[in-house]
């Protein structure tokens, strides 16, 4: 898998052309302010909400997604992957021409076919692995953070120097940007969050909170040791990976760790895992998900309400107090 850096890329790839940012969000904005500051020529497409009004107070040339699709060389979608679909089909597809280049930061809607492009037309993925507020600081403190690019379609012959240049004018390449295909990205993607970032780590804090509670122990203190200090834990893992984290930890919570930490995470939970992932690969999961928004994310608002009112959100909230600046 190869990594590229800033001599492997440059921005002329896309001077001349005009970048339409459809969507102003978490991701939108930073990437249409990295662009411009790079450059390049930067439009941005969104309705008329908050977003529209802010990239208008940010110098921006805003305007109705079906006119930023019509006027730009490169089509950028940064919208939630849930609305993706429907909206490329009514506001952005009758706009996009031979000659054109379509760009995602995440494949999500073009590997499950809720987009499907003319043959015509690039089609790349530049995706930074990083919020976007943090591309933003990145960017402006001179470096980037990583990030990966992908093409789908390589139509003009030159898709591959298109994404690279999109990534060398946000910042990517000066930390790094690795070569994958929209399918690696995407079944990953959607399989750590899963399994790990988001829903694995999640459950993991919750199931050693309710066991400290459950046997008798205080929940501030099983708030604080099952979760609180998880921060510290993946601080040291990002610094140094998981051999300085052993480094940094007490012998006694080294010796537990490696010696318990398997019968936490066994082969059940490994099983379980191949089942998430087959689960994503199969389209499975994102036939639930795109149905369930569909029909107005009942379960999903259902799971929101009840978490609020678990003892673990509480305490959590109680504890957090107690660090604010007063």
């Amino acid at each position: 898998m190869k990594i590229c850096h800033e001599n492997d890329a440059s921005v002329e790839a896309l001077k001349g052309k005009t970048i339409a940012i459809i969507g102003y969000g978490n991701q939108g904005r930073p990437q249409a302010l990295c662009l411009r500051d790079s450059g390049l020529s930067v439009i941005v497409g969104s309705i008329k909400d908050a977003s529209f009004d802010k990239a208008v107070e940010d110098g921006f040339e805003a305007m109705p997604i079906a006119e930023a699709a019509q006027k730009a060389d490169l089509i950028q979608i940064l919208l939630p992957d849930e609305v993706q679909g429907d909206v490329y089909a009514k506001e952005i597809a009758p706009n996009v021409k031979k000659g054109k280049i379509l760009c995602c930061s995440h494949g999500f809607s073009i590997v499950f076919k809720r987009i499907v492009p003319p043959k015509d037309v690039d089609v790349i993925m530049v995706a930074p692995k990083s919020p976007g507020s943090e591309e933003r600081k990145e960017y402006e403190r001179g470096f980037g953070v990583p990030g990966l690019i992908a093409v789908y379609q390589n139509a003009s012959g030159k898709a591959r120097d298109y994404a690279l240049a999109y990534a060398k004018a946000m910042g990517y390449t000066r930390a790094g940007v690795i070569e994958c295909t929209f399918q690696q990205e995407t079944y990953s993607d959607l399989f750590g969050e899963q399994s790990v970032l988001c829903g694995g780590v999640t459950e993991l804090m919750k199931a050693g909170f309710e066991t400290l509670v459950e046997a008798g122990y205080p929940p501030e203190i099983a708030y604080f040791e099952c979760i609180n200090e998880l921060k510290l834990i993946v601080d040291l893992v990002y610094e140094g990976g998981a051999e300085l984290m052993w480094q940094r930890v007490s012998n006694t919570a080294e010796y537990g760790g490696r010696t318990r930490g398997k019968e936490v995470i066994g082969e059940k939970s490994r099983a379980a895992m191949k089942k998430l992932l087959k689960d994503v690969e199969s389209g499975k999961f994102a036939e639930e998900w795109v149905q369930e928004f569909k029909n107005g994310l009942p379960n999903l608002k259902k799971m929101r309400e009840s978490a609020k009112k678990e003892q673990i959100e509480v305490v959590g909230k109680q504890i957090r107090a107690l660090f604010e600046k007063k």
